[in-house]
Formats: C-alpha cells, structure tokens, sequence
C-alpha cells in the first residue's frame, strides 16, 4: 500500500516536472519564432554599479552620466547579452550570437551611447519597463531607427539578472518622418524665402458666415452684398491672418509682423473692398483661386500697385482655414506704363498734347460730322532766329512758355497739342464761332500775361481760327484756320517791315 502511493507521487511529480518542460520549451519555441528581434539580456553588473554610485551620494544619475560620457561607456560595457533570438540575427545580419557579441560595439554607437541614458535612468530610479527610441546598426554598417522596449523579467527585479528587450526597425516609417519634415522644410523656405509677397489666412469664419446664409435660403451673394453693405467690411475682418513672408514685411516697409498687423487698414484702406467683394462671389461659386489688381500703401505712404493672386490650398476646401494670397509688386510696371501713357499723348517739353493725340482727337471730332467745332492754329514766331541767335536753350525755353501759355488757357472739352517743331492747334468741340473768338482773345491776353513775368525775348505767335460750317469736312475746317493764322502772320510782317529798325521789337 505505501508502495503503491509512493509511486503515485513520483508519478504526480514527474508529470508536473515534464509539464513544465514543456512549457519551457514552448516559451523557448515562442522566443526564437518570434517575428520581432528579442534580446535578454543580464544587467546585474549594471546594478552593482548603480548601488556603488548611491553609496557615493549620486541621487541625479542623468546629470551624473552626462557630466562625463565615459560613465555611459563603462555602464553600457557591463551588460551581457544572454539569448537572442533568430530575427535578431537576421535583423543585424549576424549569422550566430557568438558573431553578434563580439561586435557590439559595432551595433551600439554613435546616437545609441547619449541614447542610453534614458533607459539607465529609468532603471537606476526603479523602473521595470521602459520604451524609447534609439540608433543601431547591422554588421554591414546599415543604419536602422530603433523602437525600444524593455521590461525587467518577474523575479529578477532587484539584481536584474534578466531583462527583456525588444528592437523593432522602425526606419521606413522614420525615414517617412524625415522625409516629411524635409519637404515641410522645404515648402517653408520657399515661403519665407519667395521674392513674391505671401500671406497664409484664415477664412474658416467667413465660410461658416456664408454657410449660414445659404441655410436661410439666400441664393444671390451679390444681391445680398449690395442690400446690406456692411456685410462685406465685416467679412474682411472675419479673415484672420496665420502668417506672412519676409518679402511682405519688405514690400510695406514693416519690421516685424506685428508692426504690419497695427497698420494693415492704413496698408489696403477701402481699396480692398471692391476685390474682396469679388473674391467672396468667387468663393460663393465654389471658384477656389483667382487674380485682380489692387492698390495698396507702404507704411511711408508710398503707393503700391500689386496683383492679388488668391486660392484655397488643397486639402482645405471643405472649411478655407488655409487660403493663401500671393501680392505681385507691379508698381514699376505701371509706373512705365504711364510713362508711355504720357509719352505717346503729350509733348514732353511744353506739357501739352502730341502730334498723335491731336490726329485721335480729328478722327473723333469727324466722326460727329453735326457737332459744331472749331480750330485755333498757332505759329511760334522766331522760335529758329532764337535758336540760332541764342541757342536751342533759349528756343525751348520759348516752347515751355507757350505751352504754359495754352495750358493755362484751354480746359477740357477743348484740347491744346503742339503738331510740329514750331506749330500749336486747340480742338474745341462744341464751340461756336464767338466762343472761337473769346479762345483767340484770352490765349493772347496770357501771352500780354507771360512776356510780363519772363525777361529775355518775348513770346510772339501767329493766331487764326475758323468755326466748322454745315457739313464741312474737318480737314477743310483747319485749312480755313491754318489760313487765317497765316492771314494774321503777313499783317504782322508786313507792319514789321514798315517799322524804322528800332521799332520792329515792339510789334508781337
């Protein structure tokens, strides 16, 4: 009988005894098939090591380990790799853990040593697990961005004999990381570094505003604007500024964004109502870019004359809370452009209109065949005995008086134009014959005026006007005044030469 219950309670024994080398071996099986690398590793030297830094009084072991990485070194020296399993091998490219320790330093470098003091300090303070990130790399110098995880095993937490530690490769979704904050980089330079004005606003405001005013059935956004007017001053500051780019604070003159910000009422004033009225119907419709020209002011009050190029950035149509405006400075362009302007309609010595404005203005005048006019044809009398007595200083000279002289005289509709070297017209739609004579009577009472004020040779002119008849072509109209100016130049010259030499000067 007690042979048979002493062999009953080997046999229970045995059972549990080869029950849990079972469970061993599948734990080992578990360690070795796993699909991540595994590591265990022995810390107990490390832990000696810490209690012999306590006893020294090191309570801050991070400060401790960075006043002298030397210390990183030697703690990391004292580990001891126990047991890897295959995916470890393969992940360092290691054929045996043999292999694999013997070149761990190979594998733990640079990045990995400063990396270590996270997770010596959080043993050093009591932790059982830690996770971090860290840099290792293969046997063949591969670099890999390491996932970290380690957990002291249950039973070894004082002398921490064993811990677990798991390295996962994470440099795919790393080096996506990277890439990404490069091209973030990337977009943000060329941001601040574009040499076109940029602003990043904020119309998610505004877009809720208009939202609701299709909710209460509004279908016109013009008809709306214009039944309430203040809708669109206060649309304009519903838009909130993100940011603006170095080229903006250059073009309006500012030194800080703040600074621009304080000002940028006095920057766009009401000009910017009339394209924001614009832009809003362009948003209404669903029309997520667009471009107009706008004029806008420096701090210093200089004028600016930029195209404003707007959209909303992919990815925000759904709520305009990323709306970027680009400003295109074409103030230099109009300015040329007005230069020509005035070039090709104005006379740049006397002021008044040119050659080409004057034959545009004929070509309207005779298209109005019924409309009365009238024409005043002017010579500058002696302007080539001035120019060769006293130089073409002097002769100019006489040209800028008498086109001040008409300038002063002739208001719109009538026109004055210098035609040729020494040759004056004024067009004057709608006048009749007196009003041709009052002309003839004032240009010449501000000729009295002007030889006055000027010493040097005084301004003589020849005058003659004539008045369009029923149905008179206008070239026939100027022949008629082109000869009553000549009519009155040989009565001028003909009381000349009838003068004593002395007294020639005095007639004009």
């Amino acid at each position: 009988m007690i042979d048979r219950a002493c062999r009953f309670t080997s046999s229970i024994h045995t059972g549990a005894s080869r029950r849990r080398h079972v469970r061993m071996n599948e734990m080992a099986d578990i360690f070795h098939l796993a699909p991540i690398a595994m590591w265990i590793e022995d810390f107990s030297a490390v832990a000696d090591q810490f209690e012999r830094w306590r006893q020294m009084g090191v309570t801050d072991i991070r400060r401790f380990l960075q006043e002298d990485r030397s210390r990183i070194a030697a703690c990391t020296s004292l580990i001891r790799v126990v047991s890897v399993n295959r995916r470890t091998l393969e992940m360092f490219e290691a054929d045996s853990l043999e292999q694999l320790t013997a070149h761990l330093s190979c594998i733990f470098r640079d990045e990995m040593v400063d990396r270590a003091v996270d997770e010596l300090s959080a043993l050093f303070e009591g932790a059982t697990e830690f996770v971090g990130c860290t840099v290792n790399y293969s046997l063949s110098g591969r670099r890999m961005d390491i996932r970290l995880r380690s957990a002291v095993m249950p039973g070894h937490e004082q002398n921490l004999d064993r811990i677990l530690l798991t390295t996962e490769d994470v440099t795919e979704r790393e080096d996506a990381h990277r890439g990404e904050l490069l091209q973030r980089r990337y977009a943000e330079g060329l941001f601040q570094h574009s040499p076109v004005s940029l602003w990043v606003e904020d119309f998610s405001s505004l877009k809720a505003r208009l939202d609701g005013l299709r909710a209460d059935g509004v279908s016109d956004i013009r008809a709306h604007m214009e039944a309430n007017p203040d809708f669109v001053r206060d649309g304009l500051r519903q838009v909130r500024v993100i940011d603006v780019n170095r080229a903006t604070l250059e073009l309006f003159g500012a030194s800080s964004i703040d600074m621009l910000m304080e000002h940028v009422t006095e920057i766009f004033g009401d000009d910017l109502e009339r394209p924001f009225r614009e832009r809003l119907m362009e948003l209404w419709n669903d029309q997520f870019s667009g471009q107009r020209e706008v004029r806008a002011y420096a701090l210093d009050g200089s004028e600016r004359y930029l195209v404003m190029q707007f959209s909303v950035l992919p990815g925000y149509e759904h709520d305009w809370s990323r709306v970027q405006m680009a400003l295109t400075d074409i103030t230099a362009r109009k300015q040329a452009e007005a230069r020509l302007e005035y070039l090709g309609r104005y006379d740049v010595l006397t002021g008044l209109n040119n050659r080409a404005f004057y034959i545009e203005e004929l070509s309207r005048i005779d298209r109005q065949p019924e409309a009365p006019v009238s024409a005043v044809m002017i010579d500058l009398n002696g302007l080539k005995e001035t120019n060769d007595q006293f130089g073409h200083d002097a002769g100019d000279t006489l040209l800028r008086r008498l086109g001040e002289v008409l300038g002063n005289t002739v208001r719109p509709p009538c026109h004055a134009a210098r035609i040729g070297g020494d040759e004056f017209a004024i067009l004057m739609p709608g006048a009749d014959e007196p009003s041709a004579s009052v002309m003839l009577e004032t240009v010449l009472d501000q000729l009295a005026l002007n030889n006055e004020r000027h010493a040097g040779p005084p301004l003589s002119i020849a005058i003659g006007a004539a008045t369009r008849e029923q149905g008179e072509p206008i070239d026939s109209l100027l022949r008629r005044a082109d000869a009553a100016m000549y009519h009155q130049k040989r009565i001028v010259r003909t009381t000349r030469a009838r003068l004593p030499r002395e007294m020639r000067s005095l007639v004009p």
